[in-house]
């Protein structure tokens, strides 16, 4: 079985290792690359007055490691965002369940309205945690610390592999790479081959663009790694 994966090159890499454990072949073709935005942390206060952090990405580590105060708390999406938070010297790290709504409700039960939050994120980022918090009483400022730049043309790996029928499913981990493979294919004359496909998306929201356009789509249980590969399983 040949998956696409068009992940971010180091996210890739790691998602083939754990498809190679299931039997799987995973076909690398990133369609972004993550760079820093080089945006300087908000100065409407200073560090110190940040009551806790957010970080909802791994990708946040270079960003974090600038951070002086490392006594601050910390609220990680899930588990792997939480050990690149623990790399950058952090001992204070919450730990929610892998997605936005149980982060949110995690922030909500740990601290008391009012308190001032900075959400260390990319430059293309969901309303949530943000809009639910701030309903709560929550501040929220965003730092916009990285980018998850698109590519200019669909990798020649995936070209080449759409074009023979050598795919058998492709793995979709966020809405913004999803768009992004959608527009490449397209741009490449690609989508029939594209629409052959099975897409396996993280969530209804990564899903959405597909079903647009009538393409098979399979969408995780739970917005996480183990639940989009046991996709896989479903798979004629």
């Amino acid at each position: 079985m040949r998956i696409l994966v068009t992940r971010s090159p180091e996210d890739a890499e790691r998602t083939a290792q754990r498809l190679a454990a299931l039997g799987a072949e995973a076909l690398i073709a990133p369609v972004t690359r993550i760079v820093p935005t080089g945006e300087p942390m908000p100065h409407e206060m200073p560090q110190e007055s940040w009551d806790a952090l957010i970080v909802t990405s791994a990708h946040a580590l270079e960003a974090l490691k600038t951070v002086e105060d490392k006594r601050i708390p910390v609220f990680a999406v899930g588990p792997h965002t939480a050990s690149a938070v623990h790399d950058a010297g952090f001992s204070s790290v919450l730990v929610a369940d892998g997605d936005a709504i149980s982060l949110s409700a995690l922030i909500r039960h740990a601290l008391s309205p009012g308190l001032k939050l900075l959400h260390v994120t990319a430059r293309h980022h969901k309303a949530e945690p943000a809009t639910s918090l701030r309903a709560a009483g929550f501040s929220v400022a965003h730092w916009r610390a990285y980018e998850a730049q698109a590519v200019e043309a669909l990798p020649p790996s995936a070209r080449e592999a759409l074009s023979a029928g050598q795919i058998d499913a492709a793995l979709h981990y966020s809405r913004r790479s999803a768009d992004i493979v959608l527009r490449l294919t397209q741009e490449a004359g690609l989508l029939a081959a594209l629409k052959s496909v099975p897409q396996l998306c993280l969530s209804a929201d990564v899903a959405a663009p597909f079903e647009a356009l009538g393409i098979e789509t399979m969408s995780a249980s739970q917005p996480d790694e183990d639940s989009i590969l046991a996709l896989l399983e479903r798979l004629p």
